[in-house]
């Protein structure tokens, strides 16, 4: 066998090896992905609506755990952004009026959006 043939024989021979192990790390990460858009979907009852009040949400959640600083608001075209978390999401306000709400992880294995900065 010449060089090449060798070379070429060597890799496939690493691809061979290498495939399962690459297969199940892809099924890992997608059955992770997979479990938070379970769960979302199977609490949309359970969320504050887009274009909610900020009174609405909380005669129907209760007050929030924390009611994070407001961001933008310097100028006109950027409008005053509140938060609010809950146990299970954050809420995000554009002034007055829910525009977001953004699920927080249910364990620390699950993949999903990382907590809000303060």
């Amino acid at each position: 066998m010449n060089r090449l043939s060798r070379s070429i024989l060597s890799v496939f021979a690493a691809t061979l090896v290498c495939a399962p192990a690459i297969a199940l790390a892809q099924q890992a990460q997608v059955q992770g992905d997979v479990l938070l858009i379970e769960r979302v979907q199977e609490e949309p009852g359970n969320l504050p609506s887009r274009g909610m009040s900020m009174s609405q949400v909380e005669a129907r959640f209760g007050a929030p755990s924390d009611r994070l600083d407001p961001r933008g608001g310097q100028k006109r075209q950027w409008p005053t952004i509140n938060r609010w978390t809950y146990p299970a999401f954050t809420v995000y306000f554009e002034r007055s009026k829910v525009i977001d709400v953004v699920m927080t992880k249910a364990d620390p294995n699950e993949i999903g959006p990382k907590p809000p900065t303060t």
